[in-house]
């Protein structure tokens, strides 16, 4: 650039010209022109990057095809012209990118600076090129900006730019383009949106150059706002009832997408000399002049989805193969919907819900306390990742998996999370799911085909970084002729891989890294162990009475209540009530039975109302519910007496259970003797574990039959003239496992020896056939149903003391003992309390 001062001391500059045809670049906007390369080689060889783009009279003809704003691009081709036809007034632009892909032309993209008044012309190369000795003329905008006068002004041009929208949507344009659009104009100020409202609102031209000649920001605004309101005033003048049929709308719709890629506002920062490769990166995906609207919107859609530098490259190739069928096409439809797929997932971590608000951990602390009773171990691991995302907010999340019983609250906890954390939450179901392709994805030579759970779930949400909730995931079906789906998964949970996670219906990496992915379960023992070896396994047990009644009081009455229409009536249910309900009438793990119960409650009493109110009584129906009102409203009590109720009689001893289903029960062994020749019978759907531990008990007792004083002598063999029949009731229920061993034992010895065990003494152990009593599991599931169910002492291994300590609340270890054995004898001594049995010396150091 050249600058030359003239006699009036005003500083001028000389740059080249390119002449443009039909339209005109205003400061900040920015476009693409294309030029001869012969033409291009001569601007770069500028010592500056910048030139001076002047725009035709109106009234010029040419002789050649300049420029068309039909097309995408702005087609720019030297011409023979006379100085006289050049407009007074041009834009100085900065070249900011500069594309030779194609062989006989470049393609620019320039920035409108600001605007400059041409004093004089000149030629070089024949008349080929131009070059002008102009003025600059600097906009005023920090005066523009400084003027409290200009505040009503701007609050009035915004509004116009919220009824330019709202027309703008009315027509039909695509919602992701005007949301992208709305942003643009939000975040720029009005100066700078004026100028781009102008050239998308296909203005005529003689406005732009009016608007290009206006060096006063004030004025140019205002001429700007009443040529957008004469344009939305013609559009409301064709307004029709369908706007799908209103051809002219079907104009405006395509030459809004055409003019939208045309022009935009761009902040991109170039040094001198400086190409920014990232430009093109911006807007890929190119408008042709033949695009229908719906190829149109799709384009722009993908524009906006910022796909990564991989996928860009196969996407074109789809798209140019989109441009080629027939739209009746099958192929057509599939890679339709493929195109769209790709377009709606949000690929850039922008797309993310915002972290600052994990920032408060007290607040996160609280709403989980307001949601869940209890959960102490859960709440604290979850609290612990918020601190750890508090310090760095890209740390991996980790893969949880709740497993617990029926009705523990695995999954409304998962829902708890997401809206503490300000999460998006989606929940997938894996119960049943037995097809591989419900994971990955099908392949798109399927008809019908469509991505799999996860990125659905993905496209559903709209960010990177939603909590998925993977329910059931032990209730994969395994082994299926249709794949694996628990081996789909191992990709998507493991964190060193999933952000490269590849569906078989995009066939692109997706970035699954930021997902928080929660898994509930029953049980652990059908999820396979590569899975398993993935996830950070939280038990969540069963529910005490305590806490029954704290979660009926706070959330179930009053869950229930409203949705039967009493809350008029002030419904009352003591707590005597609740806690009567859970040890009576249901011993679940968790409150589901409760509910159910709740809401028979509260069916009565709209039924006991709206008789009153059909009789014409003006009496309402008692507000409070007294235990004596139970039986008539609900029945009998089912479990009224399982254990505090039963006779103790030799040969019966109650036992703990643990079910697959992750519930602790109580579990009656029986046990009688019969003339025989010391034959064992053994009943009550048993599995191939729970027999070997019959047998060993069995052994155990015959070997240590002297010293039980059971036998006179040590040779003595006590079975050897009987039969010993071991059933345990709930026959239809398969049971399994070695933590019934000592309590076989016991039993034994209770029917051979004529002396009960308490009914409200239960026990737990596997033991050995030397009597050594080893640790079994699910001591906190057994200890807590044996405490539903009226125990008041509970045989341990002493080896499962920690469970006791860590796991089980202090409520239930006040009001009942628990006794620690590391042997049979120490399990004969604490059951048979009144039955004192003198250890001879010999079997003393046999143990």
């Amino acid at each position: 650039m050249t600058a030359n001062t003239n006699a009036s001391d005003s500083t001028l500059y000389t740059l080249p010209i390119i002449p443009l045809v039909n339209t005109v670049l205003l400061p900040h906007i920015v476009t693409k022109l294309t030029i001869t390369r012969s033409e291009g080689d001569r601007l770069l060889g500028q010592a500056t990057p910048q030139v001076l783009c002047v725009p035709l009279q109106p009234n010029v003809k040419r002789t050649r095809k300049l420029i068309d704003t039909n097309s995408v691009q702005a087609t720019v081709t030297t011409i023979a012209v006379d100085l006289s036809q050049l407009f007074d007034f041009g834009c100085v632009a900065e070249i900011i990118q500069v594309d030779k892909s194609l062989p006989d032309q470049y393609t620019l993209r320039v920035k409108g600076i600001c605007r400059a008044k041409i004093h004089d012309i000149c030629t070089a190369d024949g008349g080929a090129f131009f070059h002008a000795l102009s003025e600059y003329s600097l906009e005023d905008e920090e005066n523009y900006f400084a003027n409290e006068a200009l505040v009503q002004q701007e609050k009035s041009f915004r509004t116009l730019c919220q009824t330019y929208l709202s027309k703008m949507r009315a027509i039909g344009i695509s919602p992701s383009v005007l949301n992208q659009f709305a942003k643009k104009l939000q975040s720029n100020p009005v100066p700078h949106v004026a100028p781009l409202l102008l050239c998308i609102s296909d203005s005529p031209l003689c406005e732009k150059l009016r608007a290009l000649k206006n060096s006063d920001s004030n004025q140019r605004i205002k001429d700007i706002h009443h040529v957008i309101e004469r344009y939305l005033q013609t559009l409301n003048t064709h307004a029709s009832p369908t706007y799908s049929n209103n051809m002219l709308y079907d104009h405006i719709r395509r030459k809004f997408y055409i003019l939208l890629q045309m022009y935009t506002i761009d902040d991109i920062s170039v040094e001198s000399g400086h190409h920014d490769n990232n430009a093109e990166k911006m807007y890929p995906f190119k408008i042709m002049e033949e695009d229908d609207e719906d190829i149109s919107s799709l384009i722009t859609k993908l524009n906006n989805a910022n796909l990564p530098d991989d996928a860009v490259k196969t996407i074109k190739s789809d798209l140019n193969r989109l441009r080629k069928m027939p739209v009746s096409a099958a192929d057509s439809i599939v890679l339709r919907n493929y195109l769209e797929y790709i377009g709606d997932l949000p690929w850039f971590s922008e797309k993310s819900t915002p972290q600052s608000c994990l920032l408060n951990i007290a607040s996160v602390k609280a709403q989980l306390d307001a949601d869940h009773f209890g959960m102490d171990k859960v709440k604290r691991r979850v609290l612990e990742y918020l601190s750890v995302l508090k310090m760095k907010d890209n740390a991996t999340p980790p893969i949880l998996c709740f497993v617990g019983p029926p009705g523990v609250g695995k999954t409304t906890l998962g829902k708890s999370i997401a809206t503490a954390i300000k999460r998006k939450f989606h929940r997938i179901s894996l119960g049943g799911v037995r097809d591989e392709a419900e994971i990955r994805g099908h392949r798109r030579t399927y008809v019908g085909a469509l991505p799999g759970l996860l990125i659905q779930g993905i496209r559903h949400c709209g960010v990177q970084n939603p909590v998925f909730l993977l329910d059931e995931i032990d209730k994969l079906v395994i082994n299926s002729t249709q794949g694996d789906p628990a081996a789909a998964l191992l990709e998507a949970l493991d964190p060193a891989q999933n952000s490269a996670f590849t569906d078989h219906f995009i066939n692109l990496p997706y970035d699954l890294s930021q997902v928080l992915f929660i898994a509930t379960a029953n049980s652990l023992d059908t999820i396979p162990r590569p899975l398993l070896d993935r996830l950070e396994v939280i038990q969540l047990d069963g529910y005490t009475f305590n806490e029954k009644l704290h979660i009926a009081q706070k959330h179930l009455i009053p869950k229930q209540i409203e949705a039967h229409g009493l809350g008029f009536l002030n419904l009352d249910i003591p707590e005597k009530v609740i806690l009567y309900l859970a040890e009576n009438y249901t011993r679940e793990s968790g409150v589901r039975g409760l509910e159910r119960l709740i809401a028979s409650i509260c069916r009565y009493k709209c039924r006991e109302f709206a008789d009153l109110t059909e009789s014409r009584q003006k009496d309402i129906p008692n507000k409070a519910v007294q235990t004596d009102d139970l039986e008539k409203i609900l029945g009998p009590g089912i479990n009224e007496n399982d254990v505090l109720g039963q006779d103790d009689i030799p040969g019966i001893v109650t036992g703990l259970a643990y079910s697959s289903s992750g519930n602790g029960s109580i579990m009656t062994i029986e046990a009688n003797y019969m003339p025989g020749t010391g034959r064992l019978k053994l009943t009550g759907s048993l599995g191939d574990v729970i027999k070997e531990s019959a047998h060993i008990a069995l052994s155990w007792v015959k070997a240590n039959s002297f010293a039980l004083k059971l036998a006179d002598s040590t040779k003595e063999d006590i079975f050897k003239d009987i039969d010993i029949h071991i059933h345990l009731p709930s026959g239809a229920i398969p049971k399994d496992g070695p933590s019934a061993g000592i309590t076989m034992v016991t039993c034994l010895i209770s029917l051979l020896s004529g002396v009960s065990v308490s009914r409200s003494t239960a026990m737990t152990g596997e033991v050995t056939l030397r009597g050594q009593v080893r640790p079994v599991g699910g001591i906190k599931e057994k200890v807590i149903s044996a405490h539903r169910a009226g125990v008041k002492k509970v045989l341990l291994p002493a080896a499962n003391r920690r469970d006791i300590i860590n796991d089980i609340p202090s409520e239930i270890c006040k009001e009942m003992e628990f006794i620690y054995c590391k042997s049979m004898w120490d399990v004969v001594d604490s059951a048979f309390e009144e039955y004192n049995i003198q250890l001879e010396p010999r079997f003393i150091s046999s143990l």
